[in-house]
């Protein structure tokens, strides 16, 4: 090494794939070739993918299961990928998915004895469950992911919370947090750009809005944000719910919201690429609703702490981490009648909801610079380990040999 690591970065979603770990892995390549080293990302191909990045993308095939589960599932056992991936001559390969991203890892690291570290973003067992519900399956796939999880030469985590859920699908190693972060600076959006996004919305400059972003899954606490706020709208007060997102379960929640009495007090947005015209909708909000113990330490959350938007959290959620209650944010109960009151006391007391957003932009905030730097720092760690490891391992291999020959 020439002090610059070469760095091979795999993950199951990346852009034009719009999720919170495809950012994370765009950001550490982005930031690791600006500032550090080189970076090579390996992901699954996607017909409109345009992949026009200071650094290279190595796609692999893969297949549409987009209506089962709303990405393209990559194949991960291929020779060309392996050689092409091999050719950038990794230091050390970094998966951001227990699942078809470490099989591929695992391939590579065979082949050019790199060590695996793998940072793990999101409730598996959840996905899986999501996903099946014989419990056959959800056991075959828990104990795969495990395999891989096991096999990785150190675990990372984005949360003391997701370490938590490692150990409860069986994981006992041991992992390091390592914090995501944003690319927002701190500070809310240019007001130009608030004021033609409100605009665009039909919002008025008076009107209080609260804001939800992700993806569109029952499971991140959706139907508790709807449940909660038809509560509030049937106790006379007046608001605005702008949803930003897509997912399988989007016509599902629209359809839900319109049978509620805040049919026409949401707006449905769909997913939004463009970041600027992202941090206006952070900007233009009063509250960032959240009520999801899926997530785990999620980006979107770090995006609306950078422009001072305070969260509506569920007390003990992985989300929740870090954030203290009347400080930072407001933390509830998992439950409707919980969100409702949060909510009521937002809409009563007008300052409330600043200054939580300002405490949680000065003192929460992470910037991808910095996170990433202390990733790359933490390779060299790790890299040293594995290469002790190997040495002990030609160590004993060795002594064996040796007490064979006797």
């Amino acid at each position: 090494m020439d002090g610059k690591l070469n760095v091979c970065l795999l993950n199951d979603s990346f852009p034009p794939v719009l999720d919170g770990v495809a950012n994370t892995v765009l950001n550490y390549a982005m930031l690791i070739h600006k500032n550090h080293g080189r970076a090579v990302v390996a992901t699954p191909s996607y017909p409109d993918a345009q992949d026009d990045f200071p650094f290279p993308v190595v796609r692999y095939p893969s297949i549409d299961m987009t209506k089962t589960f709303g990405y393209r599932a990559g194949l991960p056992f291929s020779p060309p990928t392996i050689r092409d991936l091999a050719s950038y001559r990794p230091d050390i390969i970094h998966s951001h998915c227990p699942m078809t991203s470490t099989f591929l890892a695992r391939s590579l690291r065979t082949s050019v004895k790199a060590p695996i570290v793998l940072t793990y973003h999101t409730k598996f067992d959840v996905d899986i469950a999501q996903i099946t519900s014989s419990e056959l399956v959800q056991s075959a796939a828990l104990k795969m992911l495990l395999g891989n999880v096991n096999a990785c030469d150190e675990v990372w985590t984005v949360s003391h919370g997701s370490g938590e859920n490692l150990r409860k699908i069986g994981y006992k190693g041991d992992y390091v947090v390592m914090t995501n972060g944003v690319d927002f600076p701190r500070g809310k959006a240019p007001k130009e750009a608030v004021d033609a996004l409100r605009k665009k919305l039909g919002l008025s400059e008076s009107e209080r809005v609260f804001l939800f972003v992700g993806r569109m899954r029952w499971y991140k606490g959706v139907k508790i944000i709807l449940d909660g706020l038809d509560h509030v709208a049937r106790q006379g007060h007046s608001f605005k719910m702008v949803f930003v997102g897509d997912g399988v379960d989007f016509e599902e929640i629209q359809a839900y919201a319109a049978s509620l009495s805040i049919a026409d007090r949401c707006i449905f947005t769909g997913a939004e690429r463009d970041r600027e015209t992202l941090r206006a909708y952070y900007s233009l909000a009063e509250m960032f609703l959240f009520p999801s113990t899926f997530d785990n330490r999620p980006i979107v959350l770090l995006e609306a702490t950078a422009c001072g938007l305070a969260s509506i959290l569920v007390r003990g959620s992985s989300s929740a981490e870090g954030m203290t209650d009347g400080r930072h944010a407001l933390l509830i109960d998992e439950d409707a009648s919980s969100l409702a009151r949060a909510v009521t006391t937002v809409l009563n007391d007008p300052g409330l909801a600043p200054c939580l957003g300002q405490n949680a932009m000065e003192e929460v905030y992470v910037s991808w610079e910095d996170a990433v730097a202390a990733a790359y720092r933490r390779y060299f760690i790790v890299i040293e380990n594995y290469r002790k490891k190997q040495e002990e391992l030609r160590r004993r291999r060795r002594s064996f040999r040796v007490r064979l020959q006797r």
